[in-house]
């Protein structure tokens, strides 16, 4: 299996920071369609754990008018083949005290790159 075909990589990473300006920029619609639509998508936050894009979009829709400000400050992007990859990152969330991880297992389907599982939890302090 390939690792890190450049091509896919930068797919990946397009996908990636496509989702995330999106949740800076508070394009919740953006958010939720970069999740695939299936009852076998979740999402486990610091405080919620979803099981379904209906759960993940509705939770989404909760956080309508909260645009973040967000500092990604590590991140580590894998492709593997050409049709899945990772993405995790360290990030810092202003307002909230110590980083923030958030990991993401990205698919390519027919519509394009999508997410397929995502944690998000606070980093343990350093």
């Amino acid at each position: 299996m390939e690792i890190n075909n450049d091509a896919v990589h930068a797919e990946i990473t397009e996908a990636f920071w496509r989702y995330t300006n999106a949740m800076i920029t508070n394009d919740i619609e953006v958010v939720k369609e970069m999740f695939w639509d299936s009852e076998h998508t979740l999402r486990y936050g610091k405080g919620e754990s979803l099981y379904g894009k209906e759960a993940i979009a509705r939770f989404r829709d909760g956080q309508r008018g909260r645009p973040l400000e967000i500092d990604v400050t590590r991140l580590v992007i894998t492709a593997f083949g050409q049709d899945f990859g990772t993405a995790n990152c360290e990030m810092q969330i202003q307002g909230a005290d110590g980083m923030t991880r958030m990991s993401h297992s990205w698919v390519r389907m027919d519509e394009g790159w999508r997410i397929v599982a995502a944690q998000v939890s606070d980093a343990p302090p350093t």
